[in-house]
């Protein structure tokens, strides 16, 4: 019994991990769960990335390529023929300046105006400053569906129907009712300092809007701007009821019009649609670090 005692005791305790090995089993499992999320983001990237491929794939492939061997064969030959014709067929550079015009000046107008009103809301503190908030919250949640009849009826009595101008004054208001309620939430928490250091400066309410406010929310600001101009890119209803004539219509509504008189194969309704997403895809990539930054804009120092 002594013996034992006297080994167990010169033995001692069970000897516990280092903290060294602790870090390194900690290490190696936060390196395992990234590999995981990494492969599942790889992984949902090529399922949304998949029909873009197949698009691709079929703009370039001539009818007899994709009748023999189906949609998700390689083109034998490089086909632009559809493409071509595509955009000899509906003037598609017409169409292609229509968009951009639209969606740009929608953009430019949408972000001037959520500012001016955000500025009266947010740090104005005009009366009654919640209520308008939630009004614009409301306006931004209706439906275009419910809107059409008195928008059409009202740009038929001005004289507004069939007109660039009266998309434009539209979506100026829609895309400017999210901008409103977005940016009234940023401006009332706007730091009360910076405001009373520029009005002990002497700065009036416009340059206080201009030299303070504005150099500081340029970040949410740029964001706006991009979804503004993305999503009145795409937009195909309203443009589709108030643009009617050839010479006004959209890159959208061309290619919708144009799939529903059903004079094109499968190989030329891919390129229409390629054609038709690219500068889109071009304009995002070109601003997405400005994107990119405005999103991961910090609180002001």
């Amino acid at each position: 019994m002594t013996t034992l005692e006297s080994t167990s005791t010169a033995a001692g305790p069970p000897a516990e991990p280092s903290p060294a090995t602790g870090r390194r089993r900690d290490r190696h499992h936060r390196g395992a769960v990234r590999w995981i999320v990494l492969a599942v983001l790889v992984a949902g990237a090529v399922v949304m990335l998949f029909p873009f491929g197949v698009i691709v794939l079929n703009a370039f492939k001539s009818p007899a390529d994709y009748s023999t061997a189906g949609p998700l064969s390689l083109p034998t030959e490089i086909y632009t023929t559809g493409m071509v014709d595509f955009w000899n067929r509906v003037n598609f550079g017409q169409k292609l300046w229509n968009s951009f015009f639209i969606a740009g000046s929608v953009a430019v107008l949408g972000v001037l105006i959520s500012l001016f009103n955000a500025y009266a809301l947010g740090i104005g503190r005009v009366r009654g400053r919640l209520s308008i908030v939630v009004l614009f919250l409301m306006a931004n949640m209706l439906p275009q569906e419910t809107l059409i009849y008195p928008l059409y009826y009202i740009s038929k009595e001005i004289g507004l129907y069939d007109t660039q101008l009266a998309v434009i004054i539209i979506f100026t208001v829609i895309q400017s009712a999210f901008g409103t309620y977005l940016l009234a939430s940023v401006f009332g928490t706007f730091p009360k300092e910076v405001l009373e250091a520029a009005a002990l400066d002497g700065a009036s309410k416009w340059q206080t809007l201009w030299r303070v406010v504005f150099p500081i929310s340029r970040p949410t600001l740029s964001v706006l701007l991009i979804f503004f101009f993305i999503w009145t890119w795409n937009e195909f209803f309203i443009p589709l009821i108030f643009l009617i004539s050839n010479d006004n219509q959209t890159v959208p509504v061309a290619l919708g019009v144009l799939e529903g008189d059903r004079l094109m194969d499968a190989t030329t309704t891919s390129a229409a649609a390629l054609l038709g997403v690219v500068p889109a895809i071009v304009f995002f990539l070109i601003f997405q670090r400005t994107l990119a930054r405005g999103i991961t804009a910090g609180a002001v120092k």
